[in-house]
């Protein structure tokens, strides 16, 4: 075995390898500061590298070469970023992410006067990675269709919140000059409403329009209840208009050309995205696994996927990923005082998988939805309920992933019932 391959199978295992030496790496735009120190040496080197891929890769193959290509533990404040994309190329490092938090506090533990430099920070880096490398965990890529649905489903909710901040200025600017609208529209980022601003922004441009005018552009965009296309034609002829004011008008007509523009373009491009996360997704091997979880569907069975990954060793137990989810609270305990409180340490976009998922399984699974209800009955408010279901969910789908196998109703309900649990008898009772 080459000493490339008995270096991968290391990594790979879980087994650190022999590192030749131990590099840190404070990023920046433009220049990123390194400190380096080689594996049975107290000596420590500083320096500089532009942040160019060009730069990089000149400094990475120096560096490999003045340890003749021996593995490098290389410890970042990125999980995610150019700096991560630029090193994961080279198998010969072994990246360890660290979060910029841990740096920051263990330099205010440190230096309590606040003082702040990139050196500084690179060699406190190296020190977590030379003294405090067992609790640092390496950085291992998973596959490539579950790093695209990573990126994918996280774009995609990027754009809907892009969205829905859009709606929300097209509602103000509304309101200003035009709220009968807001009215007339269930949907301010539909299609028809975004139409009919275009062609009449204001209310007197409704109001001028002839009711055959009226009638054939709801037809044309596909509203055929002849009672709904009624109701607004004669509420466009009842209206007042809500200001008579030039400047608020003229300023808001220009800005609601604006945002209809903008939720169009945001609306496709979700289109698009959605096209994708369904074609990568369905060809993923554990598709089967969370597609079969009650209230996850086509928006949520994708991000189930990207939230547990590939890698089986990466959560031995369940606990993990409610710990890595945000699911799980955090207990803080100072002599006689115990107080559990809400996790903030976490990715707030798994959390939100994961909530969600709970709380939408509330109205396709009647377990869920009959301990939902206990957890209201015991005094817990709603999203806390929906915490403790989404608790419960995880362990379910922890062993299904673990073991490769779609859930089962049945089968858990007869677990259920075997253990004598309280919920297996309310749902007994309600049957």
């Amino acid at each position: 075995m080459s000493q490339q391959q008995d270096f991968e199978t290391q990594a790979g295992g879980g087994q650190e390898p022999q590192f030749a030496a131990f590099v840190a790496i404070d990023w920046a735009g433009r220049k990123h500061v390194w400190a380096m120190q080689k594996a049975g040496s107290d000596k420590r080197e500083t320096g500089e590298v532009d942040s160019s891929p060009e730069a990089v890769d000149e400094w990475v193959q120096n560096l490999l070469a003045r340890v003749d290509g021996r593995p490098v533990a290389v410890c970042l404040e990125q999980s995610r970023g150019a700096l991560v994309c630029l090193l994961m190329k080279y198998p010969n490092l072994v990246l360890y992410p660290i979060h910029p938090a841990a740096v920051k506090r263990f330099r205010a533990a440190l230096y309590p006067s606040g003082t702040k430099d990139d050196p500084l920070d690179a060699g406190l880096q190296l020190e977590l990675l030379l003294h405090h490398r067992g609790r640092l965990r390496a950085w291992k890529p998973d596959t490539v269709e579950t790093r695209e649905l990573q990126i994918l489903v996280e774009q995609r909710r990027g754009l809907v919140d892009q969205r829905t901040a859009e709606s929300n200025r097209l509602k103000q600017a509304l309101k200003l000059y035009y709220p009968q609208a807001l009215r007339w529209f269930d949907d301010v980022t539909s299609p028809l409403l975004g139409a009919f601003l275009k062609r009449w922004p204001t209310l007197e441009s409704a109001q001028s329009a002839r009711p055959e005018t009226l009638r054939k552009f709801f037809h044309q965009h596909n509203c055929r209840s002849a009672e709904l296309i009624q109701q607004r034609i004669d509420e466009i002829g009842r209206a007042m208009p809500a200001t008579g004011d030039p400047a608020i008008v003229r300023t808001s007509v220009m800005l609601v050309h604006h945002l209809t523009d903008m939720i169009a373009v945001l609306r496709s491009s979700i289109g698009k995205l959605e096209e994708a996360i369904r074609s990568v997704s369905r060809s993923h091997p554990d598709f089967a696994v969370f597609d079969s979880f009650p209230g996850a569907g086509d928006a949520l069975a994708p991000r189930l996927i990207a939230a547990f990954g590939t890698q089986r060793e990466r959560f031995p137990c369940a606990g993990d990923v409610q710990c890595f989810s945000g699911i799980a609270p955090v207990t803080v305990r100072s002599g006689k005082t115990v107080a559990v409180h809400f996790r903030f340490a976490c990715s707030k976009f798994v959390r939100q998988t994961f909530h969600e998922w709970a709380s939408h399984s509330i109205g396709f699974c009647d377990w869920a939805r009959a301990y939902y209800q206990q957890q209201l009955g015991r005094g817990s408010g709603h999203h806390a309920a929906v915490r403790s279901l989404a608790a419960k969910w995880i362990r379910i789908a922890w062993r299904c992933w673990k073991d490769g196998t779609p859930y089962n109703e049945q089968t858990y309900l007869d677990a259920l019932r075997r253990r004598g649990s309280p919920l297996a008898d309310k749902l007994a009772a309600a049957q």
